[in-house]
């Protein structure tokens, strides 16, 4: 047994995220966690909602709410749909908990004594109709890089070209929408991650395995123009973690807070610290997972992120843990994704369009989503979500494929057997071939999701389906049961406990239909099938079991229109 260290990227707390968002980190890493659970790993699966910075102080003066009022609120209805979609973190925590403050400090601390952060007077965007400095992300306008017209001041989205407030074209307050800017001077924290770049080349140079997404946007941000470049980690905010050194004050720090993608990333250690406090458990037990003098050296990391991410922690957070000079774990594999866009456009949470995930599990449940979602999981480049390829999906392999055997197997059972796993017969040819594919294709699936390979897994998966599917066509066991009874019984025992099989195998991807399949089968073994044979035998003949109820309908055209129509406009 191994130890696996898993996050996903932190989502921000201002408002419901959209199933672009989800399949780029949160999802992807759950399947991942799950299939290693099944493996008789240990794991720990971390994530949190991202509190601080421009966008919950802009999101809380919209529902005119007080900041920490609203952070509390949103980080509730994010579990719950977190939950709602089977997300199995371990801990989904909060950047703004105490834990993380305190980690965050200490980080700071750490960097300066490590002469790693600097004081720097900088010329900041002031607006004078906000009576404020701006923040980086407070500041939109035109990318001049790309064009793009809602570039941020930190961050183009669009090109991912890290930016500063200045570099924008047509600058505008994003809090009132004033182009009444002025820069004035004001005083901010750099972290000098320029002192780190050789270092931080050399640790992704060994990242051999790394996704080439990965490694090529992170050498980018490295090598291109003037190579990393020290960041401001403070921002003149009320909301976030205050300015100290440690537990000291910051003379000249006064009123500030640390930058959200300073604070942030800290958040994944600071879960683990407020999971183990909630358990009553002591500093050993998160430790074990963090601290590489306290356990964490044979632990393996891994985060999963969109491409939006990867320079932050590719990069920054890196420079973070090992600029403290402490034994704090470090990434081993970051698995990183490209955007899923929306019919023939962008999701944008701006404008409402696309599913969003409340949305999503109110007509239909999270099974679906899963399926479809990481069977085109936009790993080795942009994906597109349309309705008639969700609708194709959905009745195709979960209802024709999976959902039918389930249903033919059981009600052709019931029909001539009764609702218990009938005796009789013997296994033949048909039965060793296909135990053979089976037992091809559960290893290629196994390798699939090991290397964190998500669409190979899926369709390796679903031709597991098909070929049961095939099989039962194949030795047609209601013609068999006209001539020979036992040879139906036989096909029938056998398929009986392939269901088990496919229940243990699909759990990772769909957990709802994967627990209704084995409650159908009155069967609490979700032991994964290392050698197939026995794994078809596992119910004995004799063994009750019950019809279940369709694990998936089919979707309409109707439904797929009105969907479509629905999500495209603005969202409420």
């Amino acid at each position: 047994m191994s130890r696996y260290l898993i996050t996903s990227a932190i989502p921000y707390i201002n408002g419901i995220k959209h199933l672009g968002n989800l399949v780029g980190s949160q999802l992807p890493a759950d399947l991942y966690a799950r299939y290693l659970r099944q493996r008789g790993h240990e794991v720990m699966f971390l994530c949190a909602t991202d509190e601080h910075g421009t966008p919950a102080e802009l999101a809380a003066a919209k529902a005119q709410q007080p900041v920490a009022e609203y952070c509390a609120e949103m980080h509730k209805v994010q579990k719950g749909l977190s939950d709602g979609f089977r997300l199995s973190f371990d801990k989904f925590g909060r950047s703004s908990s105490p834990q993380n403050r305190e980690l965050t400090q200490h980080f700071a601390g750490r960097l300066y004594d490590a002469g790693l952060i600097e004081e720097v007077t900088e010329r900041q965007v002031y607006s004078q109709d906000d009576g404020r400095f701006l923040p980086d992300r407070y500041i939109e306008g035109t990318c001049p890089n790309c064009g793009y017209d809602k570039a941020r001041g930190d961050q183009c989205e669009n090109c991912t070209k890290q930016l500063d407030p200045t570099d924008l074209i047509d600058p505008k307050s994003a809090i009132s929408g004033s182009t009444e800017l002025e820069v004035r001077e004001t005083k901010h924290l750099y972290l000098r991650q320029s002192a780190m770049r050789d270092e931080l080349n050399a640790w992704i140079d060994e990242k051999a395995d790394w996704p080439v997404l990965t490694t090529s946007i992170a050498k980018k941000w490295l090598n291109d123009g003037d190579g990393l470049r020290d960041r401001g980690i403070t921002r003149d905010l009320d909301w976030g973690v205050p300015v100290k050194r440690g537990d000291a004050p910051w003379p000249g720090m006064e009123g500030k807070v640390f930058y959200v993608w300073f604070d942030a990333p800290i958040e994944y250690i600071a879960s683990a610290r407020e999971w183990a406090e909630e358990k009553g458990l002591d500093d050993a037990a998160w430790q074990r997972w963090w601290r590489t003098d306290k356990g964490a050296e044979d632990v393996r990391y891994v985060q999963f992120m969109g491409k939006d991410n990867v320079p932050f922690h590719t990069l920054s957070f890196p420079a973070t843990i090992m600029g403290s000079g402490e034994p704090w774990k470090l990434v081993d594999y970051i698995k990183s994704f490209n955007y899923l866009n929306y019919d023939g456009g962008q999701f944008s949470t701006s404008q409402g369009r696309g599913v969003f995930m409340d949305q999503a599990l109110s007509i239909l449940p999270a099974d679906y989503w899963r399926w479809w979602l990481l069977s085109h999981a936009p790993e080795s480049g942009d994906a597109e979500f349309t309705w008639e390829n969700f609708q194709q999906s959905v009745n195709k392999d979960l209802a024709d494929v999976l959902g039918n055997f389930v249903s033919r197997v059981t009600k052709f059972c019931r029909s001539k057997f009764g609702t218990e796993i009938p005796s009789g017969g013997s296994y033949g040819q048909a039965e060793t071939d296909l135990i053979e594919e089976l037992t091809r294709r559960v290893r290629a699936y196994e390798t699939h999701m090991d290397n964190i390979d998500i669409r190979k897994a899926a369709m390796e998966l679903r031709a597991t389906w098909v070929a049961g599917n095939e099989y039962l066509q194949s030795t047609a066991p209601w013609a068999a049961y006209k001539e020979d009874p036992d040879r139906a019984a036989a096909i029938v025992r056998l398929s009986l406990n392939l269901i088990r099989v496919y229940a243990v195998l699909s759990h990772p991807f769909i957990p709802d239909a994967a627990d209704q399949m084995l409650a159908a089968m009155h069967c609490a073994d979700d032991s994964w099938p290392d050698d197939i044979a026995a794994a078809l035998d596992v119910l004995p003949a004799g063994h009750a079991f019950d019809v279940p109820d369709v694990l998936f309908r089919k979707i309409t055209d109707d439904e797929r229109d009105d969907w479509q129509a629905r999500f495209s406009g603005v969202r409420d």
